[in-house]
């Protein structure tokens, strides 16, 4: 009996907490409307720190800051909220629309076609559609395997059987998408730089020689890490150390 009341608590603690965050969300839209960015973007936190993660928060909250002029939490915010919706174009539109206002104008460098055809397309879907299109096809094959193996009749038996190859296929394909969206979700190792002007160290120290400057607002990746240093490189290949300090995290 004890167990199913510390049950019934437990649901109703996650009922109140959705209704909580269900009402802060309304409340922060209604500050939007009304331009009061500020106050928006403060209950857009709140929702966020309460762990009711969500690509349309993270959106709002990007929008919010953009309209206090705060670009660097605009473009984490939109970059964040891609993360989880990477198919969305208005996110995409917004985060552009930020990236103007960075200092640095890094070329990113050219790939081979196929990986950008590849990254288009596991962009086309977020990791959760893309597992739900994997799983629907694994059971599509199923029951075209049964439909090869009980089937009296030749025709049928060839129409299970490459449909159930084309199924399968597509299943293993959408399910490397969704694990491979899932990673970037997972690893964050990319992240954007607060600090308004850095100089990028040749190694994790204040004595190493400098390399480059960089500013804020720029996406960069994390490839290592040694005490309070990071590792990151630029979109045109360029490597170097930041302070832990400068960077906040996808």
């Amino acid at each position: 009996m004890k167990r199913y009341f510390i049950l019934i608590l437990l649901l109703s603690g996650f009922a109140v907490n959705g209704q909580n965050a269900e009402q802060l969300l309304e409340q922060a839209n209604q500050h939007y409307l009304a331009q009061e960015f500020q106050q928006a973007a403060s209950l857009y936190e709140q929702i966020l720190s309460s762990g009711k993660e969500s690509a349309q928060v993270y959106f709002n909250l990007g929008n919010a800051y953009y309209k206090t002029g705060d670009m660097n939490r605009a473009i984490l915010n939109y970059e964040r909220a891609r993360l989880l919706a990477p198919q969305d174009e208005d996110i995409a539109f917004n985060l552009r629309m930020a990236n103007q206002y960075v200092v640095d104008n890094i070329e990113e460098l050219p790939q081979p076609f196929f990986l950008r055809w590849r990254t288009t397309l596991v962009n086309r879907a977020s990791s959760g559609a893309w597992a739900r299109l994997s799983a629907g096809s694994f059971i599509l094959f199923l029951l075209m395997a049964g439909l090869f193996l009980f089937s009296r009749t030749t025709g049928l038996k060839r129409i299970g059987f490459w449909t159930g190859v084309v199924v399968l296929l597509f299943s293993v394909l959408s399910f490397s998408f969704a694990s491979r969206q899932q990673k970037l979700l997972r690893e964050r190792n990319h992240a954007i730089v607060f600090c308004p002007r850095v100089t990028v160290k040749s190694s994790p120290s204040q004595a190493g020689t400098d390399l480059f400057l960089i500013h804020e607002g720029l996406k960069v990746q994390i490839t290592n890490s040694l005490n309070n240093w990071k590792e990151v490189k630029l979109a045109d290949g360029n490597k170097g150390w930041l302070p832990d300090s400068c960077l906040v995290k996808i």
